[in-house]
C-alpha cells in the first residue's frame, strides 16, 4: 500500500492537534486503550474530551499548551497509508516546523475561522511556499463556533486566498470543518450542507504521492569510516540505490573506484541498498574519503561549488550581522561560510520587502543571500534532492533554516 506524507502547519491553538486526534480516531487508528487513556486524563484535569491530547502525549506539551516537537503518526483509509508530520506552531518553534515541512508531500494548512487570519498563517504559508509544496489543503476549522455560517467562512476565505495567491500557493481544496465535534472530517454533515465540495478525507485521497527517492540518482553523504578487518564507509542513502560493482565517483574529490561489497550489521550477502536505509560500503580501492562527502554514481552529478545561493528563514533572536562566520550544515558536511550578499529581506507575515543589498538579517525575517563557504560543497536543487538541497547555519545553536535556489547560475569548483 503506498505512503503519503503530509505536514500540518497553522496558528497556535487554531487547532492542529485536535484535527489529529480526530484523524485518528475517525479512521480507528488509534492504539488499543489510548482513548480511555485520555478520556481519564480530561476527567482529572476537568475537561470534556480533547482529541488533542491524543498527539500531546508528553506531560510537558499538556503542562504547556503548545505542541514543542515534530511528531510523525500514521492512519490509513481504504486508499493508501498516511503520515502525519504534525508541526510546531508557537514562534519559539518554527526551526522544528521547517524541519517537518521540508519532509513532506503535501501540506495541510488549518486556520481558525473564528480568530482568523493571523501572523504565524501567514508565517507558515510563507514556509510552505519556500519548500516548494505544490499539494496543498485549507482547512477552516472551529466552523461550530460561529454557527456553521457561510458567511464567515466565505470572509476568512477571501482573505486568505489574497495573501495566498501573492505567494503563489494554490490550494487544491478550501473545506470548512469542526475538528472538535467532527463536521466534514471523515463524513459530510447536515450542518455544512451549504459546502459542496469534498469532506477532508476525500480531500486528502485525491493528492498525489511524490517519485520515490530511489528513482532518483544517487546520493550517499558519508557520515563515518570504519576500520576493521576492512575498511567501511557508513552512511544514510538519500536518493537512488547502490550495489555492489557499482562505478562510484567521491566528491568533492572525484575519485573513482567500485564498489566492493554492501555491509549491514549482522547480515550477510546484502548486494543493495536504496534510498532511507542507513548502510555501509566496502569500495575496490583505497580512496581518500571522508564525513561530509557524498558518494554518487559517474552521471548525473550534483553540483561541487563554494557559493550558494539560498533562501533563508532567520530563527534567532540576535540579529545577524554581516561581518560574522557561521557554521553551514548541509547533510553530513559541516564547513564554515560567510555570507557574502544579502539580495533581499522580508517580514514573513506581511511579505512586506524590509530592504535590498541589507546588511543584516533580524529574527523571523526571510532573506535571498548568497553564501560563500571556506572549501566546497555538495549540493543539489532543493526540490529535486532534499537531503543536500536544505542547511543550517548555526553560531552556538542554529540560527537560520534554508534551502538552495538557483543552482544552475551559481559556480562550479
Amino acid at each position: 500500500m503506498e505512503n503519503l506524507k503530509f505536514v500540518m502547519v497553522g496558528h497556535v491553538d487554531h487547532g492542529k492537534s485536535t484535527l489529529i486526534g480526530r484523524l485518528l480516531y475517525d479512521t480507528d487508528s488509534l492504539p488499543d486503550g489510548r482513548i480511555e487513556e485520555i478520556k481519564e486524563i480530561c476527567k482529572a484535569l476537568g475537561k470534556e474530551l480533547e482529541f488533542a491530547y491524543v498527539m500531546d502525549h508528553l506531560q510537558e506539551e499538556r503542562d504547556q499548551g503548545i505542541t514543542i516537537d515534530t511528531a510523525q503518526i500514521f492512519f490509513r483509509t481504504k486508499k493508501r497509508q498516511y503520515t502525519i508530520i504534525d508541526a510546531p506552531g508557537h514562534v519559539e518553534f518554527v526551526k522544528n516546523m521547517i524541519t517537518g515541512a521540508s519532509q513532506a508531500e503535501a501540506a495541510i494548512l488549518i486556520v481558525d475561522v473564528e480568530e482568523g487570519v493571523k501572523e504565524q498563517t501567514r508565517r507558515h504559508a510563507y514556509i510552505l511556499s519556500l519548500l516548494g509544496l505544490e499539494q496543498v489543503i485549507v482547512v477552516m476549522n472551529k466552523m461550530d463556533l460561529v454557527g456553521y455560517k457561510k458567511e464567515k467562512y466565505e470572509g476568512v476565505k477571501k482573505e486568505l486566498l489574497k495573501f495566498l495567491e501573492s505567494i503563489n500557493i494554490k490550494p487544491k481544496h478550501i473545506i470548512p470543518i469542526s475538528a472538535k465535534k467532527g463536521d466534514f472530517i471523515a463524513r459530510k454533515t447536515s450542518k455544512l450542507s451549504w459546502f459542496k465540495g469534498p469532506c477532508f478525507l476525500e480531500a486528502l485521497d485525491d493528492f498525489k504521492t511524490k517519485e520515490s527517492p530511489k528513482e532518483k540518482p544517487l546520493r550517499f553523504p558519508v557520515q563515518d569510516i570504519y576500520s576493521f578487518d576492512k575498511r567501511i564507509i557508513a552512511g544514510r542513502v538519500e536518493g537512488g540505490i547502490i550495489s555492489s560493482g557499482d562505478r562510484i565517483k567521491v566528491l568533492p574529490s572525484e575519485e573513482e573506484t567500485v564498489v566492493k561489497s554492501i555491509e549491514e550489521y549482522m547480515k550477510e550477502g546484502v548486494k543493495k541498498a536504496e534510498a532511507g536505509k542507513s548502510t555501509g560500503i566496502v569500495t575496490e580501492d583505497k580512496v581518500f574519503v571522508d564525513r561530509g562527502f557524498v558518494i554518487t554514481h559517474t552521471k548525473d552529478l550534483p553540483i561541487v561549488t563554494d557559493t550558494v545561493k539560498a533562501h533563508v528563514i532567520w530563527m534567532d533572536k540576535k540579529p545577524f550581522d554581516k561581518n560574522e562566520r557561521l557554521l553551514f550544515k548541509c547533510a553530513t558536511q559541516e564547513v564554515m561560510c560567510s555570507i557574502d550578499k544579502i539580495e533581499k529581506v522580508i517580514d514573513s507575515s506581511t511579505l512586506e520587502v524590509i530592504g535590498k543589498d541589507a546588511d543584516t538579517i533580524r529574527n523571523r525575517e526571510v532573506a535571498d543571500i548568497v553564501i560563500k563557504t571556506q572549501k566546497p560543497v555538495v549540493v543539489e536543487n532543493f526540490n529535486k534532492i532534499q537531503e543536500l538541497g536544505r542547511f543550517v547555519l548555526q553560531r552556538k545553536d542554529t540560527c537560520a533554516g534554508g534551502i538552495i535556489t538557483n543552482i544552475n547560475n551559481i559556480n562550479k569548483v
